[in-house]
């Protein structure tokens, strides 16, 4: 299968494929599969997906995401730096309004992506290390999220659209 890197084209599709999404989401949620053999499939199709892309070519997760944070990341991530805690919160973080005793970078792009590359890679939050997080377990309990990011990350997009073809169009149990 061809690999879909125009950002352009992936945000027209998750506009177009909206109701397609929804309804294999739903499909998803009804399958007769067990979670583990689900992350399988997932992991596999990703595993084949991300080794085609680079994502320092995009980085448009660092863009238009807002990654969270918490006190470990923070910890870990202001060291880095070279900061204290204090002011690094206080420069470059907000409150999550998404989720309690949280932070968000508060600014998109994020202020520390230069050159498609994030300037404290080996500091960075548990949540850019593991985005877009296809190789979590329980891959059926975060579709909300693959569908928000369906239309940002080509790797969701490929990987989806590979999902789709893969359950929908043929038997799974042929794929594990």
């Amino acid at each position: 299968m061809k690999i879909e890197i125009n950002l352009d084209f992936i945000k027209d599709m998750g506009e177009q494929k909206k109701d397609e999404n929804w309804k294999f989401r739903s499909y998803l949620k009804a399958l007769d599969i067990e979670p583990s053999e689900l992350d399988s499939i997932v992991r596999k199709i990703n595993n084949e997906v991300s080794s085609q892309i680079d994502c320092t070519k995009c980085a448009n997760c660092c863009k238009v995401v807002y990654p969270v944070l918490d006190e470990e990341d923070i910890t870990r991530f202001s060291s880095g730096l070279n900061k204290s805690i204090e002011e690094f919160k206080s420069v470059y973080l907000s409150i999550s309004e998404e989720e309690i005793d949280k932070f968000n970078f508060n600014a998109l792009p994020c202020p520390f992506l230069k050159d498609n590359k994030c300037t404290n890679y080996t500091h960075r939050p548990k949540d850019c290390e593991s985005f877009p997080h296809l190789n979590k377990e329980d891959f059926n309990s975060r579709l909300m999220s693959v569908i928000e990011f369906y239309s940002i990350c080509p790797i969701v997009f490929n990987v989806y659209e590979q999902l789709k073809d893969t359950l929908w169009h043929r038997d799974w149990r042929n794929y594990i």
